[in-house]
This record gives structure tokens, C-alpha cells and sequence, in this order.
């Protein structure tokens, strides 16, 4: 069986929330807008989102990194909002695995936010619907783009390609064999959702800095490839021939 899902390297992530915007602009446009935005400038913003991007820093001062974090629904193999809803409106697709909601049924009770681990529902203001990321299934399926377009608004925009996406079940897949050689790992695996979206991990990397490299090769103080000596307090003492 297919499913879908999205595969995001923490490693290479810098954090630019392309993928935010361009969810954003694909999706108020498309079949699962609008995405509201109340008082965006003022002191109490709103708004609806699939995708956001949280940002921590990890380690002790001074020793410490900023870890960017995307988080989106993980289209779960098990997903628990699907048998809370109670009029059927989220459900889970056979054919790709993508979870969706069928805004004519929702009601707005908030069943499927209380019952989801990973705090990836929002409630339109205006519509009084349950939304949530669709892995632009209204633009993966359309015919009228290039093959190579055919993939969710965030991960086209990604300027690291720190986003990939595919079918995690089909072993030869880009997604699966990120996974594999990266250590893919799943978000809180202990909730028994089994998430489709995967994170490659943040890896360390030693940066050797050698001697020569502290210096600019272009320093315009340097003659015939040689630095000036430093000038002593006693200009008698200098030796010019060094210059």
C-alpha cells in the first residue's frame, strides 16, 4: 500500500519559512482555502496554518545551536483523529495515505485537535472547520503541471531541499532511502500513531580550520607573498629592508 509523506533534514534546515509562505500562498488558492490571517502587524496576530516552523536552542551557553523544526500533520498510519471524528469528516485515503478533511461534514467540535499528539489542527476562525496540511494533494495529482512540479508547494520552495517527498513504503524510493542511510527516525513513536512524515537527524561536523586559512589570501598588506614586520617603539631599530 502507498503512502505518502513528507521526509525533512533538521541538518540542512535553516530555518527561512519558504515552506510556511509557500504552503500558505498554494493553499488559500487552492481547494483547502482560504487560510485566514487576522491582525497580522498587530499585538495579537491570527491565522491558519499547515506548516510552521519552530525554532529552539539546544546546549549550554556559550556552547549552543539553533535547531530549526517544521511541523506539519505527519499523515499517521494510525492517525487518532480519524475514529474521534464524529461525523466522519477526517478520514485517511487508501490509496495514498494522505489523512484529510471533508469540510462539508465538519462541525468544528475540536475532537480531532484534543486527539492529536503532535498539535497540527487549527480551527478556522471564519469557517469553523478543522484544517490541516493536505500534502497539496490538489497539486501532486494535476496532470497540467510537469512531472517534476508535481510535489507539495513546500518542498518545491525549499532553497536547501530540506524537504523531500514520496512514498515511504516503496523501498527504492528517495524518501525510504533517506531514511535508511540517514537514521530517519519518526516523531514521538511512543504514541503508536506510526507518522508517515520522517526527520533525518541533525549530524555533527568537524570543521578544521589549518593556520594558512586564517589569513586572507588577497591581504593587500602582503609584499612579494610575505607580511611587513611589526615596527618597534624605536624607529632606529627597524629594519626597513624587511618592507
Amino acid at each position: 500500500m502507498t503512502q505518502l509523506a513528507l521526509v525533512i533534514d533538521l541538518n540542512v534546515c535553516v530555518g527561512c519559512h519558504a515552506c510556511v509562505t509557500s504552503c500558505k500562498e498554494w493553499n488559500t488558492s487552492g481547494l483547502a482555502g482560504f487560510m485566514s490571517d487576522d491582525n497580522p502587524y498587530a499585538k495579537d496576530p491570527t491565522g491558519t496554518f499547515f506548516n510552521r516552523v519552530q525554532t529552539f536552542e539546544v546546549g549550554e551557553y556559550p556552547n549552543t545551536e539553533t535547531v530549526h523544526f517544521p511541523k506539519s500533520c505527519l499523515h499517521c498510519e494510525d492517525p487518532p483523529c480519524v475514529p474521534v471524528c464524529p461525523t466522519g469528516a477526517s478520514y485517511k485515503r487508501a490509496e495514498d495515505g494522505i489523512v484529510l478533511v471533508d469540510y462539508d461534514k465538519c462541525i468544528g467540535c475540536k475532537y480531532c485537535a484534543w486527539a492529536c499528539p503532535y498539535g497540527v489542527r487549527e480551527l478556522d476562525e471564519h469557517q469553523k472547520v478543522m484544517k490541516k496540511c493536505t500534502l497539496c494533494v490538489d497539486r501532486i495529482y494535476d496532470d497540467k503541471l510537469p512531472a517534476a512540479e508535481r510535489k507539495p508547494a513546500c518542498v518545491m520552495a525549499c532553497p536547501t531541499s530540506a524537504r523531500l517527498f514520496g512514498d515511504i513504503h516503496d523501498p527504492a524510493s528517495e524518501v525510504s532511502q533517506a531514511i535508511r542511510e540517514s537514521g530517519g527516525y519518526a516523531l514521538m513513536p511512543e504514541w503508536g500513531t506510526h507518522p508517515a512524515n520522517h526527520y533525518l537527524p541533525r549530524r555533527k561536523t568537524q570543521i578544521k580550520i589549518h593556520k594558512d586559512e586564517l589569513e586572507r589570501v588577497d591581504n593587500p598588506l602582503k609584499i612579494d607573498g610575505q607580511l611587513p614586520k611589526p615596527r618597534t617603539s624605536d624607529p632606529a631599530l627597524d629594519d626597513v629592508t624587511s618592507w
